[in-house]
C-alpha cells in the first residue's frame, strides 16, 4: 500500500497532464467518429531545456528538440552504423574542391518552412539564402551564441569581419552585406568557401540542431521571443510550451513527401527488421510528441512501469531492479519491453573554472591542487557504488567511436592514488598548519572548495561521493546546488568554480571534444575557461589536417597537455540502458545527431496484450 500511494502522490500532475492530452481524442471517439486516436510519443527529459533558437543553444535537451524542428543540409542515417551521412535538404553529396576550401551544395527545391503568421498565409519556400542568414546569425554580437567560436574557427570567409564591423561601430550587425565565404549562388545553390582546408565540415552540416536553416523574417519578427516561436522544415512543429514542465510537438502539416529508407548493418536483425517493416512509410509516422521534464528517477521510472512512458533510460537507481546481471529483468521481458543497452558517444567530466582564484591558475601549485583533486576521485567506486557499474573509465576528453577513441588507451587522468595526491598537496604547501584536519591555502588561508550540483536525488548520492573524496584528502568543501538551466547560465558567466556534467559527442570526429578546452571558446562551449597556446595551435591544425598519423599525433598530444593542467577531470564513458515498451516500435539510439521521433511508430493494438 506504502509504495502506491508513493507512486500516485509522484505521477499526480503526470496523470493530470495525460488526461487531459487524451480528452479530446476520446471525445471524438464517444461521437462515433470514425477518425482514429492520434499515435503519441510520451517519454521526460531528466533535466529543463533552455528554448529552441538554434543561434543560442548549447544544451543536450534543447537540442534533441531543435533537432526535430529544423533541418541541416545533411544527416545521419537512423540505422547504419557507426555512422553513414546522407544528403537531407540538400539534392546530393557537397561538390568539395580538392584542397577542402570550397563546398558548393545544391538544395532540393519545394521545401517549405512550417506555417507561420509571419507568412501570411502564403507557403515559404526553403531556398539557399535561409542557410546564409541561419549561418550568419552565429557571428551577430546580439545572439551571444555559446557556439560561435567553433562557428569562427570553420574560417568562412569575410562572416568574421561583418562581426568585428558591428562590435567597433556599435551598429547592428549587417546581414545584407554580402561576403565571398557564405553566398547563395542562385535561389537554390550554398557555396561556402574557407580561409582553411575543412576536410570534415560535412559533419558539421549534419547538425540538424544547431545548423538548420532559418527564415529571416521569423526571427525578426519574434525577436527576443525567438527562443519561444521556432519554425523550421521539419517533420515536426511546437505545439505548446511550458517551461521545464513540459513540451508538446506536433506533425507539421507543410512537411514534404518523405519516405522510410535506411540502411541498417547486414549483421544488425532488429534494423534489419525496422527497415523491412517502414521501407516506404511516409514520415513522421508520429503524429505527437510530449515531452515531460522529470528531473527525480523515481517518478520517471514508476511511469514507464505503468505504461504512461513509451520509453526510458533506465535511472542508475534502478539499474539492479531492471537489468539483474546485466539482462532485462524477467517480468519486464514477459510484458515484450525491449531493451538496448549501447555505450554511449559520451564523456562525464568535472572542470575546474581556470579563472577562479582557488582552483584556477596556470603557476605550479594551482596545477597540484587539481591534480592532487583529480587522483583523489575516485571512479571505481563511482561507477559501482552510484552508476550501478552502467560505465567504464575514461582516460580523456575522446568520446567512444569518435575519431581516435582506443579503448586501450591509458592516462593519468584515471589513476586513483589517495597518498600520491596528499603528498602533491604536502610538497606544493597546502598544509595542515593548525592541527584541525583541514588543509590550508600555501599563503596561510583557509582551503575550501565549492562543487556545483542539481537538487536531485541522484545528484545527492554524488555530493556524498565527492565529500568522501575531499574528506580523505582534508579539504574542505562545500556544495552549491541549482537546477540545470542556472547552473549553465552561471557556468557560462564563470561564476562556479567546479561542476560535472556530461557532454555526448556531435559527430563522429573528436573536434567537439576538443573544442571544449579551445581557448577561443572560453565562455562558450569551454566552460573551464582553459587557455594554453600550445592546445589552441593542435585544434587548429587538426581542423586543417585529414585523418591519418599526424592528426592522431597531435591528438595525442592535446590529451597529454589536458593531464599536465587538469582543467578537465574525466570519470566515466555511460553506459545506456534504453527500455521500450511494445508498442514502441522502430526505437534505435542514434549515436550522432539524436534525431529518431520520426523513425519510430506507436501500435496501439499491443497495449492491451502486454498487460
Amino acid at each position: 500500500m506504502k509504495r502506491r500511494q508513493l507512486f500516485a502522490g509522484a505521477l499526480a500532475p503526470l496523470a493530470a497532464a495525460l488526461l487531459l492530452s487524451a480528452a479530446a481524442p476520446q471525445a471524438l471517439a464517444n461521437k462515433g467518429e470514425a477518425a482514429a486516436a492520434p499515435k503519441v510519443l510520451r517519454y521526460a527529459f531528466v533535466a529543463s531545456e533552455t528554448g529552441f533558437d538554434p543561434a543560442q543553444l548549447s544544451d543536450l535537451y534543447s537540442r534533441i528538440v531543435t533537432g526535430h524542428l529544423f533541418e541541416g543540409l545533411y544527416k545521419y542515417d537512423y540505422l547504419a552504423r557507426p555512422y553513414k551521412v546522407k544528403p537531407n535538404v540538400a539534392a546530393d553529396m557537397p561538390e568539395v574542391s580538392a584542397d577542402y576550401r570550397t563546398w558548393t551544395i545544391k538544395l532540393k527545391p519545394g521545401i517549405f518552412f512550417t506555417d507561420d503568421p509571419v507568412f501570411k498565409g502564403k507557403p515559404r519556400e526553403l531556398v539557399a539564402e535561409d542557410f546564409v542568414y541561419a549561418f550568419k546569425r552565429f557571428f551577430d554580437p546580439a545572439t551571444k551564441s555559446p557556439v560561435y567560436a567553433g562557428m569562427a574557427s570553420v574560417g568562412m570567409l569575410g562572416v568574421e569581419e561583418l562581426r568585428q564591423a558591428a562590435i567597433k561601430t556599435k551598429k547592428p550587425f549587417d546581414y545584407d552585406t554580402p561576403v565571398e565565404g557564405l553566398r547563395a549562388l542562385d535561389r537554390y545553390t550554398l557555396q561556402i568557401k574557407l580561409k582553411e582546408p575543412r576536410p570534415r565540415l560535412l559533419f558539421t552540416l549534419a547538425d540538424n540542431s544547431l545548423f538548420g536553416a532559418v527564415a529571416r523574417e521569423v526571427v525578426e519578427h519574434y525577436g527576443d521571443k525567438i527562443m519561444e516561436h521556432p519554425v523550421g522544415t521539419g517533420p515536426f512543429k511546437l505545439k505548446s510550451w511550458r517551461r521545464s514542465s513540459q513540451i508538446v510537438l506536433e506533425r507539421n502539416p507543410s512537411y514534404r513527401e518523405l519516405v522510410y529508407d535506411a540502411e541498417p548493418n547486414a549483421d544488425d536483425a532488429r534494423a534489419q527488421e525496422f527497415a523491412a517493416r517502414f521501407k516506404g512509410r511516409r514520415l513522421p509516422m508520429l503524429d505527437e510528441v510530449h515531452i515531460s521534464i522529470i528531473e527525480e528517477s523515481q517518478p520517471r521510472w514508476l511511469a514507464f512501469l505503468n505504461g504512461e512512458f513509451d520509453l526510458v533510460s533506465v535511472p542508475l537507481e534502478f539499474s539492479g531492479v531492471a537489468l539483474p546481471h546485466g539482462q532485462l529483468a524477467p517480468n519486464l521481458a514477459k510484458r515484450g519491453v525491449q531493451l538496448e543497452r549501447v555505450l554511449n558517444t559520451d564523456r562525464v567530466l568535472y572542470y575546474f573554472n581556470m579563472e577562479d582564484p582557488v582552483v584556477g591558475g596556470y603557476t605550479a601549485e594551482k596545477v597540484a591542487l587539481r591534480r592532487a583533486i583529480s587522483m583523489a576521485t575516485n571512479v571505481d567506486r563511482e561507477i559501482r557504488l552510484v552508476r550501478r557499474g552502467q560505465a567504464i573509465v575514461a582516460q580523456s576528453v575522446v568520446a567512444p567511436f569518435s575519431y581516435g577513441y582506443d579503448p586501450e588507451f591509458k592516462t593519468e587522468n584515471s589513476d586513483f592514488d589517495l597518498p600520491r595526491a596528499k603528498a602533491l598537496l604536502e610538497m606544493y604547501g597546502y598544509k595542515d598548519r593548525d592541527g584541525d584536519g583541514w588543509r590550508e591555502l600555501p599563503d596561510g588561508k583557509p582551503l575550501e572548495i565549492e562543487y556545483a550540483s542539481q537538487p536531485d536525488a541522484l545528484s545527492r548520492q554524488f555530493d556524498e561521493l565527492w565529500k568522501k573524496n575531499m574528506d580523505a584528502l582534508g579539504v574542505r568543501f562545500k556544495i552549491k546546488a541549482g537546477k540545470w538551466p542556472e547552473q549553465l547560465k552561471s557556468a557560462r558567466a564563470g561564476q562556479l568554480q567546479i561542476w560535472q556534467l556530461g557532454y555526448s559527442a556531435s559527430s563522429p570526429d573528436v573536434q567537439d571534444g576538443l573544442q571544449i578546452l579551445n581557448g577561443p571558446d572560453a565562455g562558450g562551449q569551454n566552460l573551464a575557461r582553459f587557455r594554453n597556446d600550445r592546445f589552441d595551435a593542435i585544434y587548429k591544425r587538426m581542423q586543417e589536417l585529414p585523418d591519418g598519423p599526424e592528426r592522431l599525433a597531435l591528438l595525442r598530444e592535446a590529451q597529454r597537455i589536458t593531464v599536465a593542467f587538469m582543467p578537465q577531470k574525466y570519470t566515466v564513458h555511460r553506459i545506456i540502458n534504453d527500455l521500450s515498451q511494445p508498442w514502441l516500435i522502430g526505437y534505435k539510439r542514434p549515436p550522432f545527431g539524436n534525431v529518431w521521433w520520426q523513425y519510430v511508430d506507436i501500435d496501439d493494438s499491443k497495449r492491451e496484450t502486454a498487460r
